[in-house]
């Protein structure tokens, strides 16, 4: 960057935020001068004229920019800022945001699909997915936030991957016994909450007695952001009324754990204290040793969710009540379970087997009571004619 004289003009030269070289000659080196100054304030203040704004603003500055606002989120400390912080050591905070395209945000995918897990596995479409739909979120509040012109993902076709969603592992009434049979006490009263309300885990865990009245629980802060009623049932109502007793006078949760029983040696557990026992934070491990001593293989916490909504359509409930039972937006969720109702009543009509296999002999005699010389007689060769009908 400088201003010099170039025969019997002056020039000035510099690199403007893009990386182009500019370079305008003057008569006067005052003028050379004092435009060169406006022009080095302007890029110093990112507000050079011929600059937009997309091509000096960075990927870190977008970063920080949708932190401050969505940290707040339920859930933004978990996954989402996992993925945030790939996306930085992938694409670097240096980046200028612009300069990121289409092909870029490919060969990332790529870069997933051969990351492997903690476990040492290869990730699922599912897990990639969840990964892409943050970072093209974030792009699209960069466009929203006028960070940049137009969004890269919508310079190709779609990223994601077809997920296959079509799993429902449930217990049999056969398996359902085994598994409270192998849980410990206070994993049992869990699982038989979830078994009759198809509550997820977090809402179970959460559980206060101020949201349980008039026979129904009544949840608020769901995974969907929208508030159900759950009825309790009897085997339920026997459940909570059991607990309660149990308790001290006063108790928040529901599900409790006291500090004398944790000394026997029913499974780890995760506990936050409070006045009134301690609310039991995590089932996991109590939950993986239930299925081994049970032996019940390729099922997780999730499907108690999964049993309770077949066993509900088995039995004859409505699609239509299952999903405001389990809280689905749409009904297309709920349909998941649909050709369980259909082979339940297959199985209904079954029963009818018999009805119409009358006996053979009697089935003669009622033909030969009832049969009578025709009218019409096929064989006959004038049978065409309107003489013979």
């Amino acid at each position: 960057m400088a201003v010099r004289k170039r025969g019997s003009t002056w020039q000035i030269d510099y690199i403007d935020p893009s990386g182009k070289r500019i370079r305008k000659a003057f008569k006067l080196k005052k003028d050379a001068t004092d435009e060169y100054a406006k022009r080095i304030s302007l890029i110093g203040e990112k507000r050079y004229l011929d600059v937009k704004k997309e091509c000096v603003t960075t990927f870190g500055e977008l970063l920080q920019k949708y932190e401050d606002n969505f940290q707040h989120q339920r859930g933004f400390k978990g996954s989402k800022k996992f993925c945030l912080k790939n996306f930085k050591e992938h694409f670097k905070s240096e980046t200028i945001l612009a300069n990121i395209r289409y092909v870029d945000i490919e060969t990332y995918k790529n870069h997933l699909r051969q990351k492997r897990t903690v476990k040492d596995t290869i990730r699922k479409d599912a897990s990639i997915n969840r990964e892409l739909s943050c970072l093209r979120n974030l792009f699209t509040k960069a466009v929203e936030w006028e960070m940049i012109e137009q969004n890269p993902f919508k310079k190709g076709k779609s990223l994601l991957e077809k997920e296959n969603n079509t799993r429902v592992r449930f217990l049999t009434e056969e398996e359902i016994p085994l598994l409270l049979g192998s849980c410990s006490p206070h994993l049992r009263d869990i699982v038989v909450c979830a078994l009759n309300t198809g509550m997820r885990r977090g809402e179970i865990l959460n559980l206060r007695w101020d949201q349980v009245r008039n026979g129904f629980i009544y949840l608020q802060k769901t995974k969907t952001n929208t508030s159900r009623q759950i009825p309790v049932n009897n085997d339920l109502g026997e459940l909570f009324k059991r607990i309660s007793k149990a308790q001290k006078v006063g108790a928040e949760y529901v599900f409790t754990f006291t500090r004398n029983a944790k000394k026997k040696k029913i499974g780890a557990l995760v506990l936050i204290n409070s006045e009134q026992g301690n609310r039991i934070n995590s089932v996991k491990v109590s939950f993986a040793a239930a299925l081994r001593r049970s032996g019940i293989k390729d099922f997780r916490f999730h499907d108690l969710r999964h049993t309770f909504a077949s066993h509900f359509v088995m039995r004859g409930g409505t699609l239509k009540d299952l999903q405001e039972i389990l809280g689905h937006t749409t009904m297309t969720m709920t349909l998941r379970y649909a050709h369980l109702s259909q082979d339940h009543k297959k199985k209904a009509v079954n029963l009818l087997n018999g009805l119409t296999a009358l006996d053979n002999k009697a089935v003669e005699d009622g033909m030969s009571q009832n049969v009578t010389k025709p009218d019409f007689d096929p064989s006959c060769e004038t049978h065409q004619s309107a003489n013979c009908l």
